[in-house]
């Protein structure tokens, strides 16, 4: 992929600076929103007032009509992953952009149009991201990933008081949240809006490992080993890119039953069944030649190496907690040729459209994945019946009105 032609560079000098401790000038932006705020491992997320974010250069301010709920924010707010306090959390979004930053423009964006937000928020101008590697972005990862950061190296988020409230993405779970331009696109008037946010991390993640990481081609077979929402979504891209068998792994029966409906072609219940062996025999004693691990554990990503093939894949996409570690037997690799090709989100700029492309054809059924809504006032529950594994593909927190542009 070449260069990008319209680069965030923070680096630049903005002829006409905008103070993100300001209000935006907008008059159909109010001065303040509320915002789901975490402020330690252990306590509840708490309905805060802060400042409206003000888009700055190459940024747009869009308003949150619903953002999912996702184990990666779980692994923050129970201390598995460390990161600044106090934050905004929330890190897939569907909204309508209100506000253009300067810059902004350039990409095609206005106000009042629906966008999806992608969790992986590429620069746009790091040696990453000119080389097409969106998912590698060091201005990402070192700047908002580590400290909460947008690319300037601030934060968007201000308490009422001036306190520095962190960002995890684009701390999607408030009425407002500021975004780069590099990682909303445009949604189609069909898409329905309150579902439509699982596809900026549940949808872009699975595209990722499928199209990107794996590579999947007609015929081959697929292992999801934990199908919950992203792992929902891997069955559904897998069987669009022509996988023969598609096969569910999962503890649950009820959310096996869903990767059922969603196209998975065969379930395996690995509480109840020999899950290797099960595989096995559906695969006539062969193994499959992708197999993929969607929750981040040991005991998972350790049984998604034993189903492969020999040359088989695996991809490895759930995040566990900071330090985990997995079993890798070094003869059994060896010996069958397996690769580990690791996967985290993809490449937004072109993966994402190509995302919203398949949920707007009927390939990718993101309203059934969504299983679970949640008030804005209920967040806190959300995530709970997340921790407690109640939730059958991915739930979603609705914030602001539904609108289409």
């Amino acid at each position: 992929m070449s260069a990008d032609p319209n680069p965030v560079d923070p680096t630049t000098t903005d002829p006409n600076p905008v103070d993100p401790t300001t209000t935006d000038p907008n008059p159909t932006v109010p001065p303040t929103m509320r915002a789901a705020v975490w402020r330690g491992a252990g306590r509840p997320l708490t309905l805060e007032e802060l400042h409206t974010p003000v888009p700055q250069q190459d940024e747009v301010l869009v308003r949150v009509t619903a953002c999912g709920v996702c184990h990666s924010d779980l692994h923050v707010l129970d201390g598995a992953i460390p990161f600044p306090q106090p934050a905004v959390l929330g890190h897939e979004i569907s909204g309508t952009i209100t506000a253009l930053g300067p810059g902004a423009e350039r990409r095609g964006l206005t106000v009042g149009r629906s966008v999806s937000g992608a969790f992986l928020m590429p620069c746009g101008w790091c040696t990453h991201c000119v080389a097409g590697r969106d998912d590698l972005c060091s201005e990402f990862f070192g700047k908002n990933r580590l400290a909460g950061q947008l690319f300037d190296g601030t934060s968007r988020l201000r308490g009422l008081d001036g306190e520095t409230v962190a960002m995890y993405s684009m701390g999607g779970l408030a009425e407002y949240a500021v975004l780069p331009a590099t990682s909303v696109a445009p949604l189609p008037p069909e898409l329905e809006m309150v579902s439509a946010a699982i596809l900026g991390c549940a949808g872009l993640t699975a595209y990722g490992a499928v199209r990107r990481a794996a590579d999947v081609r007609p015929g081959e077979t697929v292992a999801v080993v934990a199908v919950g929402g992203v792992g929902s979504n891997l069955v559904q891209v897998a069987a669009a890119f022509g996988a023969s068998q598609v096969i569910a792994v999962d503890i649950d029966d009820e959310k096996l039953a869903a990767a059922g409906r969603l196209g998975a072609t065969h379930t395996v219940n690995s509480l109840t069944t020999d899950a290797r062996q099960a595989v096995l025999d559906l695969t006539g004693g062969r193994g499959v030649d992708v197999a993929f691990e969607a929750v981040g554990g040991p005991r998972t990503f350790e049984l998604a190496l034993q189903v492969l093939a020999p040359g088989g894949r695996m991809v490895p996409v759930g995040l566990g907690a900071a330090g985990e570690t997995a079993p890798v037997e070094i003869n059994l690799m060896v010996r069958r040729s397996l690769r580990i090709i690791a996967n985290y989100g993809a490449r937004t700029r072109t993966d994402l459209p190509a995302v919203i492309e398949l949920a707007a054809s009927g390939a990718l059924r993101y309203r059934d994945v969504v299983t679970r809504t949640y008030g804005f006032e209920e967040v806190d529950e959300a995530y709970g019946a997340l921790r407690a594994g109640t939730i059958t593909g991915r739930a979603v927190v609705t914030i602001g009105e539904m609108s289409q542009g």
